[in-house]
């Protein structure tokens, strides 16, 4: 199976420039796990997940931050094209949930999510 076939299409992305309190309302209004910061280019620059919104709460950073300053910088990626094997090991040994997918130009695409496999597999 390719990595394509489990891969969310519709990811809720956000630019760099957005405040964590706006990042942390589309993770609320979308019921998303995960939002994936873009660049211009829509290449994927970093991730904002539920663990940095908790992070953000527990140090009490401002929620008028810029996302880009709180969200996870480099985030792993996994090409389009590959096996879905190879999306599945960078998930497991990374210890993440979501997994930006990009195509060979660094575009976003999609994103792996585990809870979006987990529905699959359970026919929900």
């Amino acid at each position: 199976m390719m990595t394509r076939d489990l891969m969310l299409k519709d990811v809720v992305t956000a630019n760099g420039n957005v405040p964590a309190k706006e990042a942390i309302e589309l993770l609320f209004k979308r019921h998303v796990g995960s939002v994936v910061v873009i660049n211009d280019a829509e290449q994927c620059i970093g991730i904002f997940t539920e663990r940095d919104a908790i992070r953000v709460v527990a140090q009490n950073v401002p929620l008028d931050a810029p996302v880009e300053k709180i969200m996870t910088k480099n985030p792993f990626t996994v090409n389009v094209d590959s096996i879905f094997q190879e999306a599945k090991s960078i998930i497991i040994s990374a210890k993440i949930r979501h997994l930006p997918v990009i195509d060979a130009n660094g575009k976003l695409v999609g994103l792996i999510s585990v809870r979006h496999i987990l529905d699959e597999l359970s026919g929900l």
